[in-house]
């Protein structure tokens, strides 16, 4: 099947659920529950899901589908796999901060060809299928052209992970070759990248439903997500984005 079909469904998908997810944000009437692992979830998350979940259905029924709020649903087509986000960033959304996403992606024999991520607040899609290139919102989009870190700007989550993660060395050393960084969190760091607003993200925790969308997004638009050792995989519990020019410089600093 055409790539682009798949992509112009998750690019449609997240933007239906992202359109959901508004009618919560900054309403003052969305109670917080926490799962197990401390982590907050809201009646909007579920709902964005499961809305999610019934258009993947409906269109490709024998898909599995993995999401962060309901787990994997096997299908009878396992080389086509949804890993879906409804909300990532719910700490930005449940107080009222628009950097929160919708993610989707889609890996077929086990490596990631569609990505679509949504930030419905700011009303922002960025998404990209293997071989189809890199949008915002129609407009085709690059990495930065940088050739160095220096002078550049490196972005992140939550400062306090890293030295939780053992990455407090590596988080200094990277934050001291770049011209400055800043707390731009969560999927919005990683789409930054992409657009070329910034030359780095690094998350030092990360779940595959946080990175699906990015290994094609980041790719065709001339950079790289994967882990801290150069791998493109979103299965190795951290992250980080970059142009693939800066990548080498990037490694070494990790490794010190």
């Amino acid at each position: 099947m055409d790539l682009r079909e798949y992509l112009d469904f998750a690019a449609q998908t997240a933007h239906e659920a992202g359109r959901l997810t508004l009618g919560y944000f900054r309403t003052g009437e969305m109670r917080t529950d926490f799962k197990p692992d401390d982590t907050p979830v809201t009646a909007a998350d579920r709902q964005a899901e499961r809305l999610i979940r019934a258009r993947i259905g409906a269109k490709y029924p024998g898909h599995t589908v993995v999401g962060e709020e309901y787990g994997a649903e096997e299908g009878t087509d396992a080389s086509h796999r949804w890993i879906v986000d409804p909300i990532d960033g719910t700490k930005a959304f449940v107080r009222g901060v628009p950097l929160y996403s919708v993610l989707i992606g889609l890996e077929i024999e086990g490596t990631c060809e569609i990505g679509a991520a949504y930030f419905p607040a700011l009303d922002e899609m960025i998404y990209a299928a293997t071989g189809e290139g890199c949008y915002c919102n129609g407009r085709r989009t690059r990495v930065s052209s940088a050739e160095t870190l220096e002078g550049g700007i490196l972005s992140f989550t939550d400062a306090a992970t890293f030295e939780k993660r053992g990455r407090e060395e590596a988080f200094r050393r990277l934050r001291g070759a770049a011209g400055g960084s800043r707390g731009w969190s969560d999927a919005y760091g990683h789409a930054l990248v992409a657009a070329g607003r910034v030359e780095l993200m690094l998350d030092p925790v990360m779940n595959p439903w946080d990175c699906a969308p990015f290994p094609p997004i980041l790719r065709e638009a001339g950079g790289y997500f994967g882990d801290w050792s150069g791998n493109e995989t979103i299965q190795a519990g951290e992250a980080l984005s970059t142009p693939s020019t800066l990548l080498p410089e990037v490694l070494r600093l990790i490794e010190g």
